[in-house]
């Protein structure tokens, strides 16, 4: 079966202008040249590349995805889907034999089926899939380091951590290989997968997880993986781009496949280079190996992504191995209420400036607790997406709010609550999203991002009066908050009017809140107001950038601690 004609992808024609542009378009470094060949004289040379240019070569095939958490399509159904995966997987497969299947970590959770199973139906949709090989992802600790060696128990495939340590062993994680040799069409592929050291701290890995240099892994695996015989190393890691740069300057590595960011990318660095997909399954990307059959030397590379669309049919057999979460699915499914607007989830909204979405959750949460006014960190707000006008549904709400708490209400003053309103900006000009960014009811607040840390709030009113730091306020938020969560710390001990064990679930409240009219049409009112220098800067648009560019404007030199 034939896969239909595509055109070289903008991918695969940037990854080629940069290999040239790099000089490694021999790629030299997945073989070494023999004492003999280096010894030999010009003429030799001169005959022993002619005897290379024409050495037949053997074709290999990697296919790798990153950060995919659910298994059935994405964006209303136009991109994703792992039964069409598994389609596009077989087309590839019986036109390419000696393929692997990788995966760039991230797949347990967060997501709405995971709040519901922990990972486990994504484990089931991989042995599905026969997939090969996967690296750990941050995500894949958010449910504990006991549930995670469960779900690797559960997998056919294998996971790659060399550099996520457990201290009661003193090896690798789950006893996780630190690497694999592979023999591929009689080439000796080598595989070694490191992790970011921040999930220590972004996840749930365990005071016994412990996470080493990945620099330091790669100098130590990659000679022990060319003694075993290693012909092609390639390094599947979950890191930001900027580390993966670092990685390939730490060893020689013929290729790294990465994910972590969401965003297709691609970039080459020590003449090493670096490929990511987006995320969802949106697109599969597909690398193709040259490797000389006599030399065992990696002659050239060729870069394609495949679309993952309507247009590709689901696979029958996946679906039946995915049969048992039909019913959760069709709950799912089930209409909760209807919006007649657009609803910004995007995460680089909710924690940068006001929102629609946000404001309606903050506007819900504080009619539920009966309070004066309600904050609540933008962080909160998951899905990452714009809901589209038309029915919300069941998993509408989870993927809005997939993690468990209460909404609660509590007493603080108006000094604390400044102080809460100047805790949740003092990222905002050092960190692109904070999660700890303050979306509020019957608050109005203006803030500078020149300011520095701690005296960015220029001004502050409640229900249409200034701010009295010493009245006592009835604060509306979420438990978490309440227990000093994302650094909100002046809000521990506070005095309850409606406790954690006494506060209705947020899923619940925003259940509701969507249910409470025929359709909703919450807009953006101005409750908050984002300054730069004392300019106002635009909202940004869906697609993370602002609306005009032009607007937003460095930030002085000096600003004055005053409006």
């Amino acid at each position: 079966m034939s896969l239909p004609f595509r055109p070289p992808s903008p991918l695969a024609t940037l990854l080629a202008a940069l290999l040239l542009a790099a000089g490694c378009a021999s790629l030299p470094r997945s073989a070494p040249t023999s004492p003999s060949a280096a010894e030999s004289g010009p003429a030799d040379t001169t005959a022993s590349e002619a005897e290379q240019d024409e050495e037949p070569t053997v074709t290999l095939t990697l296919l790798h995805v990153n950060d995919v958490y659910q298994f059935t399509p994405v964006d209303f159904g136009a991109r994703g889907g792992l039964g069409r995966l598994s389609t596009l997987r077989k087309q590839v497969l019986a036109e390419s034999p000696n393929t692997l299947f990788l995966m760039a970590g991230d797949t347990l959770g967060p997501s709405v089926e995971s709040t519901f199973h922990k990972g486990k139906q994504m484990i089931d949709a991989w042995n599905a899939l026969d997939l090969d090989f996967a690296v750990l992802g941050n995500h894949e600790f958010d449910f504990g380091p006991d549930v995670l060696r469960q779900r690797i128990q559960e997998s056919r495939f294998t996971w790659l951590g060399a550099n996520v340590m457990d201290k009661s062993t003193g090896r690798t994680f789950a006893e996780t290989p630190p690497f694999v040799i592979r023999e591929v069409g009689g080439v000796k592929v080598g595989i070694f997968g490191v992790l970011l050291g921040k999930t220590k701290y972004s996840s749930k890995p365990g005071p016994d997880v412990y996470f080493t240099d990945t620099c330091t892994k790669a100098r130590e695996l990659v000679p022990q993986m060319r003694k075993q015989g290693a012909q092609i190393i390639i390094g599947l890691t979950h890191l930001f781009v900027a580390e993966d740069k670092v990685l390939a300057r730490c060893a020689p590595i013929d290729l790294i496949i990465g994910g972590h960011e969401h965003v297709m990318m691609q970039a080459v660095s020590n003449g090493t280079p670096i490929i990511k997909m987006s995320s969802e399954a949106r697109e599969l990307g597909r690398v193709t190996l040259h490797v000389g059959t006599r030399s065992g030397k990696l002659k050239s590379m060729d870069f394609d992504v495949l679309p993952v669309t309507p247009e590709v049919t689901e696979d029958p057999a996946f679906a039946q191995a995915m049969h048992e979460y039909d019913a959760m699915m069709a709950e799912l499914s089930q209409p909760v209420g209807r919006t007649q607007v657009p609803l910004d989830a995007l995460e680089a909204s909710n924690r940068s400036h006001e929102t629609n979405l946000a404001s309606f959750v903050a506007d819900a949460y504080r009619k539920a607790a009966g309070a004066e006014v309600a904050l609540i960190n933008g962080g909160s707000i998951r899905s990452d997406s714009v809901l589209r006008p038309g029915p919300l549904t069941r998993r509408d709400v989870l993927a809005i709010h997939p993690y468990p708490g209460s909404v609660v209400s509590i007493e603080v003053s108006g000094a604390v609550l400044r102080q809460a309103l100047e805790h949740g900006v003092s990222r905002s000009a050092e960190e692109t999203d904070p999660g700890r960014f303050p979306q509020v009811s019957g608050i109005q607040y203006a803030f500078d991002v020149c300011r520095p840390p701690g005296d960015r709030i220029v001004r502050v009113t409640v229900n249409g009066e200034p701010l009295d730091v010493k009245r006592t306020y009835s604060l509306a938020t979420n438990s978490y908050m309440s227990g000093g969560g994302d650094g909100y710390t002046m809000f521990k001990g506070a005095k309850y009017r409606v406790s954690p064990d006494k506060g209705r679930t947020t899923q619940d409240v925003l259940r509701d809140a969507f249910a409470a009219a025929e359709s909703i049409a919450p807009t953006t009112t101005g409750r908050i107001e984002r300054l730069r220098g004392g300019t106002r800067e635009l909202a940004r648009k869906d697609n993370g950038e602002h609306e005009d560019s032009k607007h937003v404007l460095d930030c002085p030199s000096t600003v004055s601690a005053h409006p």
